[in-house]
């Protein structure tokens, strides 16, 4: 019952605290639920023994987004344990919330998809991860990332160096998450056999872009 419990209890009373209209009661290996919240928590326990299933450890972070999942009457366990890529060092990567889920599975299925959200809400960083695992099923050639070569209000001409020296900075978001998903040497290899390919936005029309995926 550990992994399920936590240590000395503490993912225990994280749920007692999180549905104090349940009483819960662990005996041995088995636990029972009574009171108002009985319900859910018979649901959260048996999402987080399915998580536990998948190989995953839980830990306070971890259940505090399967509860907000519950509140919510989603089902965890098809949201955590979806697996969008192993990336480097053998770390999986997968979605951590509904929307995330909702959003991967939106680029799964479509040929343009827009993510629209604050910063910090893993938006390139899923995407990054969909166009390596693309690329690595062999559903596409090559990887193409660009974005607005400045922001409102800036120009390049005062900015050091040449034009890809100039533009870095502003995609410096999309390369921590490629070295995220593959090894530094892979990375630099694709770079350098354009497999992936940075370039502003500014200069993709006109271009052709067959078997590509595009962030």
């Amino acid at each position: 019952m550990r992994p399920l419990l936590g240590e000395r209890d503490e993912l225990l009373r994280m749920v007692e605290v999180a549905f104090p209209g349940a009483s819960i009661h662990v005996r041995g290996n088995e636990v029972a639920v009574g009171g108002d919240d009985a319900e859910r928590v018979g649901r959260l326990i048996g999402e987080l023994i399915a998580i536990l299933q998948d190989g995953q450890e839980l830990d306070p972070p971890l259940l505090s987004r399967t509860i907000d999942m519950i509140r919510a009457d989603e089902r965890p366990s098809e949201v955590l344990t979806t697996e969008v890529l192993k990336a480097a060092k053998g770390r999986r990567v997968r979605p951590k919330t509904a929307g995330q889920k909702r959003y991967i599975d939106a680029i799964a299925s479509n040929v343009i998809t827009f993510g629209v959200g604050p910063a910090g809400t893993g938006k390139s960083w899923l995407a990054v991860a969909m166009a390596v695992q693309a690329l690595q099923a062999k559903e596409v050639d090559r990887i193409i990332l660009t974005r607005p070569a400045v922001e409102a209000g800036e120009r390049l001409g005062f900015l050091p160096g040449d034009l890809m020296a100039k533009v870095d900075p502003y995609l410096r978001p999309l390369y921590d998450a490629l070295h995220d998903m593959v090894d530094a040497e892979a990375a630099q290899r694709m770079l350098d056999r354009g497999t992936v390919e940075v370039a502003p936005l500014a200069f993709m029309r006109g271009r052709t872009l067959n078997n590509s995926f595009i962030i």
